[in-house]
């Protein structure tokens, strides 16, 4: 089993950043690549960002120059810069089958 646990969501205005973190444990070596997906109010999940333990990375259109996805042995962050409010969301953590709890990021206009 692996554990997922984000951290670093708030609130900040239109223009801001913020840098979100995953913390994976348990059973990791299983993990080939880890995610990170966002659910707005009234809307369905949607992909944003995902990095392979080779340190490929990919991005929804929507977040791309924008956002920046990286690894650090178990741990997997989300920096956010010129933030909008429509990027208003949960944001998830998904490691393959498992996923977190999600963080709550809202942006303000």
């Amino acid at each position: 089993q692996v554990q997922l646990v984000e951290s670093g969501g708030g609130l900040v205005q239109a223009g801001g950043s913020l840098r979100l973190s995953c913390a994976a444990s348990g059973s990791i070596g299983s993990i080939s690549y880890m995610a990170w997906y966002r659910q707005a109010p009234g809307k369905q999940r949607e992909f944003v960002a995902r990095i392979t333990t080779r340190g490929a990375t990919n991005y929804a259109d929507s977040v791309k120059g924008r956002f920046t996805i990286s690894r650090d042995e178990n741990t997997v962050y989300l920096q956010m810069n010129s933030l909008k409010p429509e990027d208003t969301a949960v944001y998830i953590c998904n490691a393959v089958v498992h996923w977190g709890k999600g963080t709550l990021v809202t942006v303000s206009s």
